[in-house]
């Protein structure tokens, strides 16, 4: 076991350790993560060389300046193409915002979903009216909050400004859902960009550095409308970035609720989605297996080795598409960032990431070397890890542990 692993991940010892070795056991002892630790500097090295860089004889400070200096073009380069589309195929503000949503539309990835129907999710704001969200966007009506929001801005904008308790029991009404309440269409994008909407974003999107709200349960996402003035330096690429990553998570979400439709705990199961803490009950390293890391073993298999779990899903729902590669299609400029997701080195114990929205974020928000973040550093890092343990079989057992009761149940039903 390398202590780079352990160190990069800043997992607690001797349990990482101990689980990684047992992994080891099970698998034939293939010696994993030795070699991925040896891929991991290798792949650095590289990455240094292409900024520039001495890999023999620059520091880890030196390395997340380049990297900040990177994002800093990147994101000048991006936001003219996001401007220029906007202002092309959209509106004549060139609106970055209104850039993103429309090279997002338009990319080849999959965008089906299985996800709540908006006339339920209509009926289910009826019962319980988001008066603070109402007031806030200007409707002194339900009617007319019903009739003029898009279902998916409603939701985004109940979440922003309804109270804990409002947003408690709207999951509880999730529970009594079942599956004839979801349908399969595309992924939502959507953009409010009223004068009220831009009332209520300017805070939000001053205090996350970033505009992006993802609603799984409904297969949606919302954009915030931005400042009209200037946008924050480094705001679009973290904010384009963590949509990409948003829409994975949606199809992730996606998956494990069409696995689940024949499930009689159907409705606690989107209660869970929705409440962001999906965790399968399988493990490895003693931890639960994330269903996302499930999606992207499914789609990392080839097309013709009938790698989806039929009948219950088709090859288009197990899609996966890595973030870096997305925003270079969007932007070619941005190819340095390819397969970086996972990659860092150690500085006194502690990670400088390669990862673009590690890079955005810590340029967005103007952190210095000492405060820098590696939160989607250290998630990549340790999928890649488990990728590399993980074989069908395991994958198998795993659905089957979650799933294959009430799959066995419908099927002798049926």
């Amino acid at each position: 076991m390398t202590r780079f692993l352990s160190e990069a991940l800043q997992a607690p010892e001797p349990y990482f350790r101990h689980g990684l070795n047992r992994l080891e056991a099970a698998n034939g002892h293939p010696n994993a993560d030795i070699r991925f630790s040896n891929e991991i500097v290798r792949a650095s090295r590289a990455k240094l060389k292409q900024l520039g860089l001495d890999p023999n004889d620059t520091t880890p400070e030196e390395l997340y300046h380049a990297l900040q200096e990177r994002v800093k073009a990147d994101d000048n380069r991006l936001t003219k193409v996001l401007r220029t589309r906007a202002a092309t195929h959209v509106s004549a503000e060139a609106d970055v915002v209104a850039g993103m949503v429309h090279v997002l539309n338009g990319l080849p990835d999959s965008k089906r979903c299985f996800a709540l129907k908006t006339s339920v999710l209509k009926t289910i704001i009826k019962s319980i009216p988001p008066h603070r969200a109402m007031k806030q966007l200007g409707y002194r009506s339900l009617n007319s909050f019903l009739k003029h929001e898009p279902p998916a801005s409603m939701l985004a904008a109940a979440w922003l400004c309804e109270s804990k308790r409002w947003r408690q029991r709207l999951l509880d009404q999730y529970k009594h859902l079942g599956a004839s309440d979801f349908e399969d269409r595309s992924i939502m994008l959507m953009q409010p960009d009223s004068k009220r909407w831009r009332e209520l974003s300017r805070t939000i999107v001053e205090s996350r550095r970033h505009n992006i709200m993802g609603l799984k349960e409904l297969g949606a996402m919302v954009f915030l409308p931005l400042s009209l003035g200037e946008v924050p330096a480094g705001a679009v690429t973290a904010s384009l970035a963590l949509a990409l990553h948003e829409l994975n998570e949606i199809r992730a979400s996606s998956t494990f609720l069409k696995l689940s439709q024949v499930r009689p705990d159907f409705g606690k199961q989107v209660y869970i989605i929705a409440n962001d803490e999906l965790r399968p009950a399988s493990q490895l390293f003693d931890q639960p297996v994330p269903w996302h890391l499930i999606q992207r073993y499914y789609a990392s298999q080839p097309l013709n080795h009938g790698a989806a779990p039929e009948p219950y899903l088709g090859l288009e729902d197990a899609a996966w598409h890595p973030v870096e590669h997305t925003l270079s299609a969007i932007e070619p400029g941005l190819d340095f960032w390819h397969n970086s997701a996972h990659l860092g080195i150690l500085n006194n114990h502690q990670p400088v990431s390669f990862n673009i929205v590690d890079a955005a974020l810590n340029y967005c928000n103007r952190l210095p070397f000492e405060q820098r973040i590696a939160h989607y550093f250290q998630s990549s890092l340790w999928n890649e890890l488990l990728l590399r343990y993980l074989r069908r079989e395991s994958i198998e057992q795993i659905i089957g542990s979650e799933l294959q009761p009430q799959l066995a149940e419908a099927v002798a039903t049926s």
